[in-house]
């Protein structure tokens, strides 16, 4: 009997080393198969694969990586560069934040506003960078490298922030953010992050500020965020110039400290901070001093 009981342990025991082992030996694999594009070192050639048209002047525009089975490797909350080298030998770089993340295996998207040539007074000459990646054609190639940035976000309200290459860790249960036009992609970054995690509770509020109806990026997305998660997540859309009739979804005007007030968390020094992300004078004229005026300590904002 004990032999037998002896035989019936060790075969047990065998077996479940060998289930462990399979485990093991699947998770390494999977791990193993997720290899990173980018590199902060040196710049590397990504072939476009896809363009697709979301408003007259939006369109989102998709690179391959090297294989389908890489990931981008872009930490929550940095950017990429792009760069090219224009007709006159002189190179062109911008800095943008995709909207696809490493949970999409073999590509990266970036959703961009086309600045066109003969639009704007103030900029006859349109956007080198934008207008070049709506030249491109399916297969031509853009330099990215990567990341890049000041700001990680971890998960579960813990971020870092690197100031004068020293990191400092926080970790808050509120985040405000305040984005103007294309400043809505690394925020839109971060909230995905937060609402794909069901473990991580951080409530946010976004001020989302636009020139026209028109020029709101990402819109349905966002709503449909709001709809989903009406409580972890809070919404409010101005506009500089509404249309002249139907415009109830939000406020009208610049950034200030009324509107700060009443869509932003109150200034905690402990469980909140803000992140802003949008044109310079809209931060340095707008935001700052309304963050100011509420009692938002310097080391309580973020600007991308």
């Amino acid at each position: 009997m004990e032999d037998k009981n002896l035989y019936l342990f060790t075969a047990v025991a065998g077996g479940l080393i060998t289930v462990i082992a399979i485990v093991i030996s699947i998770v390494f694999s999977v791990t193993k198969k997720k290899k990173v594009a980018l590199n902060s070192e040196k710049w590397q050639s990504f072939p476009l694969i896809a363009i697709e048209k979301i408003s007259h002047d939006v369109k989102k525009f998709t690179f391959g990586l090297p294989s389908e089975t890489h990931v981008l490797g872009l930490p929550i909350g940095q950017h990429i560069s792009l760069k090219y080298t224009d007709s006159d030998g002189k190179e062109v770089q911008r800095s943008y934040t995709p909207t696809s993340s490493d949970d999409d295996l073999g590509r990266v998207d970036f959703v961009i506003k086309v600045y066109y040539k003969n639009v704007h007074p103030k900029f006859p000459d349109g956007g080198k960078m934008s207008q070049h990646l709506d030249n491109l054609k399916i297969g031509e190639s853009i330099l990215m490298k990567g990341p890049k940035g000041h700001l990680e976000y971890k998960g579960c309200g813990k971020f870092s922030i690197t100031q004068r290459r020293e990191k400092v860790f926080y970790r808050k249960k509120k985040i405000g953010m305040v984005a103007g036009g294309t400043g809505i992609t690394p925020m839109l970054q971060v909230i995905r992050a937060i609402l794909k995690n069901p473990q991580d509770k951080t409530e946010m509020w976004l001020i989302f500020a636009n020139q026209t109806e028109e020029d709101i990026l990402l819109r349905d997305e966002l709503e449909s965020l709001l709809s989903k998660y009406p409580t972890q997540f809070h919404l409010f859309f101005t506009l500089d110039r509404p249309p002249s009739e139907g415009w109830e979804a939000g406020g009208i005007g610049f950034i200030n400290p009324d509107m700060c007030r009443k869509h932003l968390p109150p200034p905690n020094s402990t469980d909140t901070m803000l992140f802003v992300c949008g044109p310079p004078p809209m931060i340095k004229y707008a935001c700052e001093p309304a963050f100011k005026e509420l009692g938002f300590e310097e080391s309580e904002w973020f600007s991308f």
